[in-house]
């Protein structure tokens, strides 16, 4: 590996997550769940009846590809769309009964995922380098 990949956090940022992506979405593929749905599930978890801007805000995604992983579990009957009652122009997203039965496996799933991932940290360097992504995180978006 050259100096450069080695001591670069951009490439082993993405070469981090593309690997975890993929034990993640080894996991999750029985369960019907691609990891982009995944972490719009996460959100609808946390706060149901969001709308599509919450959402592209809360991810970091472009506009067109949460508009395409939505129609994706829309078809998929992970999510449904409702006109806001206070706001008739306005769609909020809502999950569907299908959505809700498969968070605990969802979640555990990724739980296995992580601990992999982690599983030779200490539980100090474990928390020391989530607080570090976070900071990254941070940085980034500050930019």
């Amino acid at each position: 590996m050259s100096d450069f990949r080695r001591n670069s956090a951009g490439y082993l940022a993405n070469h981090m997550a593309r690997l975890f992506a993929v034990g993640l979405s080894r996991r999750i593929q029985p369960l019907g769940l691609a990891p982009a749905q995944f972490m719009v599930l996460l959100e609808l978890w946390e706060e149901d009846g969001r709308m599509q801007a919450d959402l592209v805000a809360a991810l970091d995604v472009e506009q067109a590809t949460m508009a395409n992983t939505l129609a994706r579990m829309e078809r998929d009957g992970l999510i449904e769309r409702r006109a806001s009652e206070t706001d008739r122009r306005s769609r909020l997203i809502y999950l569907t009964d299908t959505a809700r039965q498969v968070r605990a496996e969802a979640v555990a799933a990724a739980q296995a995922q992580n601990a992999v991932a982690l599983g030779r940290f200490t539980e100090e360097e474990k928390t020391q380098f989530l607080d570090m992504m976070r900071w990254v995180i941070g940085n980034m978006r500050r930019e």
